[in-house]
């Protein structure tokens, strides 16, 4: 896990060197995480999206980008009365996809200047969820530590909306299906500002 994000610290370091074909965002994401034996499991989090356009004209744009994720979410439940009892749950999720975008119109490039555009494009990538639950109550006490990473194809699309001369709102969802461990469905909605 710490070389996976070293490598993406580096990476990042690099595609700011190229400034003029470097563009990045930053917002808010819901991941939800589905497996096939167990409940759907969500939380927000923060995204940071950087990205590097290796072709673009004024409005299309090749680029692959490095989307960072973070989440949390829990839960936490009491019952008071003849047979109390307290339950809560905290869960955490790590995205990381490695991803190649065809970009048009609006935030294509920084010389885009259209008033909308959108993408789509797909890649691979690398999710980690951990999952802390504890009971106590009439019947005892219970504690449960679980996690689980995976790996897996990626795609996602979204919309961008021009606001100023330069920068976008980025509307985007995104899938990622899970080929080992549990083998997990992975989906999320983002809002980015890009810069």
């Amino acid at each position: 896990m710490k070389k996976i994000i070293l490598l993406t610290f580096a990476c990042i370091a690099c595609l700011i060197s190229y400034s003029q074909k470097f563009m990045h965002g930053a917002g808010v994401i819901v991941l939800v995480e589905k497996s096939e034996y167990s409940d759907a499991n969500a939380v927000g989090g923060l995204t940071y999206s950087p990205r590097f356009n290796f072709f673009q004209k004024d409005n299309i744009s090749l680029s692959v980008g490095i989307p960072l994720s973070v989440g949390v979410g829990g839960s936490y439940n009491s019952h008071y009365g003849s047979y109390s009892s307290e339950s809560n749950s905290l869960r955490f999720m790590f995205n990381l996809p490695a991803v190649v975008n065809v970009n048009f119109g609006r935030g294509a490039s920084r010389n885009a200047h259209k008033r909308m555009g959108f993408f789509a494009g797909a890649g691979y990538g690398y999710h980690y969820s951990s999952e802390n639950d504890s009971y106590s109550g009439y019947f005892g006490e219970y504690s449960d530590n679980d996690h689980s990473s995976t790996t897996g194809p990626v795609a996602n699309a979204g919309i961008r909306i021009g606001v100023g001369r330069v920068h976008n709102i980025e509307i985007k969802l995104s899938y990622m299906k899970g080929t080992t461990d549990s083998k997990p469905d992975i989906y999320s909605i983002s809002t980015l500002f890009n810069f």
